[in-house]
Formats: C-alpha cells, structure tokens, sequence
C-alpha cells in the first residue's frame, strides 16, 4: 500500500509539474467563466464521454451513486477495495479563420480522487478542475493595423465530497457536494496611433480579476440488472440543479509599452481602477451555473463488453454571467450525446497479457449552447483508449486519445481542430483487514 501511495504521489507531482499553464488555448475560452472540463475519467472520455458504467475497480466521477457497489471477489474472500484515480491530458489544436491556420498546445491536471467503501455505503473525495480560461485574440482596424488585443487565463477548480448507497443489489443512488473555487484574469489593450499612422510610445491596458467561488450539487441513480441470465442491462441518470457563483471583481490599469514584432508587453506603472467598478456595480457580481440532466443505458456481459449511450441536457438558456458582457453573443439550452463501450478478450487469463488489456471506443456530439454571430458552437469528437494491468487485475494505466472539432469558420470565427492525450492511474486496494497470522 505504501509503496501505491508514494506512486500517486509521484504522478500527482509530475502531472502538475508538466501542466502549469491554464489547460486550454481555445479561443472560445474567452465567454463566460471559460471552456467547461469534462468531469470524468480517462476511461469514460474514451467511450466517446459515456459514464453509464461502473465497476467495483474504477471511480466514476460522474455520477456518485457508482460509489456504492456489490462487494468483489479478491483475496480470496470478498470485499470492496479503495479505490485510487488520476490522472492528466495533453491537448494539441490547429485554429483556423478565414483561410489562415495556427496552432496551439495545452497541458492539464484533471482530477485526483479517492474512494472509500463503508459496508452499503461508499464514499468519495478529490480534486479536479472545472473550467479553463487562456486565449490570445486581437481585433484589426480595416487598413489592418491593430486594433484592440484580449488575453487571458485562469479557471475555476472543483473540490468534491460524495456518497453513494446501495439500496438493494441492484439500485443505487448518491449525491455530490462540490465546491468551486478560482480566479479568471482579462486583459485588454486598446492600441493607439498618431496622426502618421504610427503606435505612440504608451498605450493603456485595462486589466481585470474575478476572483470566484460557490458551491454546487450533483445527484445520481444506477441500475442494473441480468437479464437472459449473460447479459447485464445498466441504467443511469444525474441530475445538478442550477447554482449561483460569487464574484469578487478587482481592476486596474496599466501604462505598457508595446513591441508589436515580439507581441510583449513592459509594464512602466500600475493605478487603481476599483472605482469604475463601483460606478458601475460591478465590484461583486454574481455568475449561474445552468442545472444539467443526464440519462443513459446500455447492455453488455460482465467483465467481457459494453456498449450504451447517454444523452445530456443543459439550460444554459437561463445563464446570466454579470462578469463579462458581449453584444454578439446568445446562450441557448446545450444538449449532449455520447456512445461508446468496451470488451475484454479475457479479463483473468493467467497467459497472454493482451487479453486483460481493456480497449475502449466511442464518440460524442455537443451543442454547447454558446452562439455567436448567430451562428451555433459545436464539438465533435471520436475517442479510443486501453486499460493496460498493473500486476494484478485490479489496478490498471489507462491511456486514450480523442479527436474532435469545435466551432466553425462561418461569420468570421474559428475551428479548433484537436487532438487529446490522457492518461491516468487506477489503483486499487483492501485497507482496514485484520491479520490472521503474526
């Protein structure tokens, strides 16, 4: 166990180490409080997002019900293990606009959990990110010269709490607690030209800080059941109701001399610019989180293969976000689809260690609810990934790889074209045993 421990601790170190920046380039980061992370694992994101499944050996972040769980056969008795997960990506995107292409990278921590059984309950608890903020956009006057630059970063992180209970053998239910904590710093620089057309020598840049945070909750049922004695059936469903973030808003300004070749910026000073905030009531703001519900089943044989599909529904019609205002922009009602499964060849086969290899597939499809310009912002994306044994059964590396678009190049705005990268460790443990021999 010790040694497990020291290797999760290990992992965590080295993923945060490798992920310091804010975790997305995406433009699209920009509205709201940022591009959303996906609150899953790297075993759901590889089903194409479906987190209908779960098993005795792997934590589902998404729907606390998976928590509580029939007991497993190990050791040579039953029991439950505690249950390890984390793990991190590494995104590469090519943006296009009106012909013109760039690229961009990311890298991010994406979770650390724990899970606990406690006879018919389970509970869990952790750390993950819940949305990313990092962009660089810039707008241009008609000659082409510059005219206004936006950049920023930061994001919000989610604390959870979770318990799930096993009602009967085959029903479950559960309910997260999660707090949301964070800041997003904005940027933006109004460039400034003389009477020749040339930048003068000071330009202003406002920038700003909301410092955020709230709490939320996520409710969860599974349900399974054999049916024709072979095939198990599982059902699914989560609910969060809708919940209100507080903003602390700060701003200043700065005077900045600007090299447009090396695109830097010196700061020469810094005032104070809590006043215009005062003025115009927005020194504390508050941001909505729309409610979301997800419903899924699926079909399968224990231990061999699955295959489901899950639906989720988002009333971002309803969000307001006081922080940030933007004319061309609508929200409407978000919808997800996302189909995927796995197989095993041969889960406990003693020779030929590709046959507990657990290989993975899916794909999803997302309205994200975000509009601009009148014109929707989508995401697709096809995902693969492996469950590779670490020693025994019940631990595991998982890998995957997802590519996917976002948005499009209608209306002057930009496709994202990405690929994604995770990986993760899924450890696995029996604690609290009592030694039979001394």
């Amino acid at each position: 166990m010790i040694k497990k421990l020291v290797l999760v601790f290990i992992a965590a170190f080295a993923v945060n180490s490798y992920a310091q920046n804010s975790g997305t380039a995406s433009p699209y980061s920009y509205y709201g409080i940022g591009n959303l992370k996906f609150k899953g694992t790297v075993e759901n994101k590889s089903m194409g997002g479906l987190s209908i499944y779960s098993d005795s050996i792997h934590v589902n972040l998404r729907n606390p019900a998976s928590y509580a769980s029939e007991n497993l056969k190990m050791y040579g008795g039953e029991s439950r293990p505690v249950k390890f997960s984390i793990g991190g990506s590494h995104t590469s995107s090519s943006m296009e606009e009106n012909g013109v292409s760039d690229n961009a990278s990311s890298s991010t921590f994406d979770y650390i959990a724990l899970s606990l059984p406690v006879g018919r309950f389970g509970v869990g608890f952790g750390l993950m990110p819940y949305s990313s903020v990092g962009y660089k956009l810039q707008t241009n006057y008609d000659n082409g010269d510059l005219q206004n630059r936006f950049t920023g970063e930061g994001g919000l992180n989610k604390a959870f709490l979770s318990a799930g209970f096993l009602v009967t053998k085959e029903l479950s239910i559960g309910v997260d607690a999660q707090y949301g904590f964070g800041n997003i710093k904005n940027n933006i620089l109004q460039y400034i030209y003389d009477t020749d057309g040339q930048l003068i020598s000071y330009q202003t840049r406002q920038n700003n800080r909301s410092d955020l945070s709230g709490l939320s909750f996520n409710f969860g049922m599974t349900y399974k059941t054999l049916i024709f004695d072979d095939f198990e059936w599982v059902s699914s469903a989560t609910y969060a109701p809708s919940s209100t973030f507080k903003s602390k808003n700060s701003r200043s300004f700065s005077t900045v001399i600007v090299n447009s070749a090396a695109q830097t910026e010196t700061v020469v000073s810094t005032i104070d610019g809590e006043q215009s905030l005062i003025d115009a009531g927005m020194l504390e703001t508050d941001v909505d989180v729309a409610s979301r519900f997800s419903i899924g089943t699926g079909i399968g044989q224990p231990r061999h293969w699955f295959v489901g599909v899950e639906t989720t529904f988002e009333n971002t019609s309803d969000v307001t976000n006081d922080r940030t205002e933007s004319n061309n922009v609508e929200y409407e009602d978000a919808f997800g689809l996302s189909v995927g499964g796995f197989y095993i060849p041969k889960y406990n086969a003693f020779t030929g260690y590709w046959n507990r290899v657990v290989y993975r597939a899916g794909f999803r499809t997302q309205k994200t609810g975000l509009v601009i310009n009148e014109e929707e912002i989508n995401e697709f994306g096809i995902s693969f990934g492996a469950g590779l044994p670490l020693g025994t059964i019940f631990s595991n590396a998982n890998i995957g790889v997802e590519f996917g678009k976002r948005g499009t190049t209608s209306k002057n705005l930009i496709q994202e074209n990405f690929i994604n990268f995770s990986i993760s460790l899924s450890l696995n443990d029996r604690w609290f045993v009592k030694r039979k021999f001394d």
